[in-house]
């Protein structure tokens, strides 16, 4: 189950300008990526879940997500995690059975009561602790 667009548009007004604080905090995070029509950066607060040398995300509102087909469009995005900055490459759209062991009991509980089946896998590259 997709969660509701009106709920996308809200949480991207007012809930996301509280929860990226929250992005030093792993499993927080926040994904900056590049508006595939606008040209803008945008930093959206994010779960992230790692695994080997890659990231795998959750798409709770779809793949059709605009940050989703933003970071699609580019190839890239830089992912905010703790105090590192991890730079992403060839996101791509990945099974519900390939993310599922991936993912920490609590996360496939929570994830399987919202029947959330889409998930983003992006590789990870060039770690920088330089934020503050």
């Amino acid at each position: 189950m997709r969660l509701p667009r009106w709920l996308a548009r809200f949480n991207r007004k007012v809930t996301n300008r509280i929860l990226i604080r929250l992005a030093k905090r792993p499993p927080y995070c926040a994904l900056r990526h590049t508006g595939r029509s606008s040209g803008v950066e945008h930093r959206t607060p994010l779960n992230s879940f790692p695994d080997g040398h890659r990231f795998v995300f959750a798409l709770t509102y779809g793949p059709s997500a605009d940050w989703v087909q933003n970071v699609l469009s580019s190839g890239t995005a830089v992912l905010e995690y703790g105090n590192d900055e991890i730079q992403l490459t060839s996101p791509r759209l990945i099974s519900k059975a390939e993310a599922w062991p991936v993912l920490p009991r609590i996360a496939r509980l929570a994830l399987g009561v919202l029947r959330t089946r889409d998930f983003l896998a992006m590789d990870a590259h060039a770690r920088s602790q330089d934020r503050p």
